[in-house]
């Protein structure tokens, strides 16, 4: 098989999809692996050391998309990348369909494959691919949330631990899972008030049970939602729904509730974001402001760690592209049901129940059969 790796072309995005070791195991098996030239580089990783792993530096990213029959990514295909996706070609990246409707018409009308990191599980149900990343995020969020909140940034002027004699900053983190207790952990270390917010009882015990006594679990409504951003000055966005848009839990109303100059990480926005005057912001302009509320609603937060990211996302894809690398990935996905939710659009049709539901789309499960010749052409909007 060919495998191509294209270099990310998202604003501030400084991973890739695979590194040279990942090429060695390709190569080994008798596969060839296209590397755009510089992919690695924003991630410390030469085109000598993938060359010396056995792929083939290719300078034209129109080659890769033109020549591979699985490209690898990290995240979406943009619309410059559009025209270049085949049909029958397989897609394996961040997609967050949910959160995009040109996206999801656009790879429909490419009658290409689209397996989405977010939605593929392991064999205990959790989300492999997704899980280093949110653990990237999740950290992060403080540390960005802290930067935010000093006022040059137009903050607060709040420092998170607080010092002998003054009070520490109240963080509220919406949603325990993975996103959610890195946040919490970073910022109980740092010496902040953390309240935990989520709708999972089992969930908030055992965060209960693991945290220090700085962090306070509340079931999640909207009055406790609304008293805790009121208390608030930093507020982290962790909420998911695996493959659906994020449902909007702080309202525009309510950042008349919050203090002037408290910050809110919207974690969520890949999918859309949990908060109503959300909207995708980029590490070169990461911030805005809407009634006195510094918003930071960074799409790719783990790309500006590009070398740490890099390293923990290709740790467990890698086994995944291998194994589409050397079976097929319809071999794979009908032998394993986690694959098969991986695979969100397959030539054509809708495969991810949440995808259709949000844009009102015809919806297929699926199976390893191919999809039939006569499928109605999708019109992109």
């Amino acid at each position: 098989m060919i495998v191509g790796v294209p270099k990310e072309i998202k604003a501030d995005e400084y991973r890739v999809a695979m590194l040279p070791v990942g090429v060695e195991e390709l190569t080994g098996a008798g596969h060839s692996v296209l590397i755009e030239a510089g992919a690695g580089l924003g991630s410390g990783i030469a085109d000598a050391q993938y060359e010396s792993a056995g792929a083939s530096i290719v300078r034209a990213p129109a080659e890769i998309w033109s020549k591979a029959e699985l490209i690898v990514k990290v995240k979406e295909p943009l619309p410059t990348e559009w025209p270049h996706i085949r049909p029958g070609q397989v897609l394996f990246t961040y997609f967050h369909f949910a959160a995009d409707e040109a996206l999801t018409r656009a790879v429909l009308a490419s009658d290409a494959t689209a397996i989405a990191y977010e939605t593929l599980r392991d064999a205990r149900g959790g989300l492999p691919l997704l899980t280093p990343m949110s653990e990237v995020a999740g950290r992060m969020s403080i540390q960005e949330g802290a930067k935010f909140l000093e006022r040059p940034q137009e903050g607060r002027g709040i420092l998170l631990s607080g010092v002998p004699g003054v009070a520490p900053a109240d963080v509220a983190v919406l949603g325990g899972g993975v996103v959610g207790s890195n946040a919490a952990k970073v910022a109980a270390g740092m010496g902040a008030n953390v309240t935990i917010l989520d709708v999972n009882l089992d969930r908030l015990r055992y965060l209960d049970d693991i945290s220090p006594p700085n962090v306070t679990t509340l079931y999640s409504d909207r009055h406790t939602i609304r008293e805790a951003i009121e208390r608030a000055d930093l507020v982290i966005g962790a909420v998911l729904i695996i493959g659906a848009r994020a449902p909007r839990l702080v309202r525009r109303d309510d950042l008349r509730r919050m203090k002037p100059g408290a910050v809110i990480v919207d974690v969520a926005i890949d999918q859309g974001g949990c908060v109503e005057t959300s909207r995708p912001t980029t590490h070169h302009s990461p911030t805005y402001v809407i009634d006195g509320i510094v918003h930071y609603c960074v799409t790719n937060m783990p790309g500006a760690v590009g070398r740490t990211s890099t390293y923990a996302l290709c740790n467990v894809t890698l086994p995944y592209v291998l194994q589409f690398a050397e079976h097929g990935w319809r071999s794979v996905a009908s032998r394993d049901p986690g694959v098969a939710e991986g695979v969100n659009i397959d030539q054509g049709r809708v495969t991810n129940r949440a995808v259709a539901r949000t844009f009102d789309l015809p919806y297929e499960e699926w199976t390893d059969r191919p999809p039939a010749a006569t499928s109605a052409p999708i019109v992109t909007g």
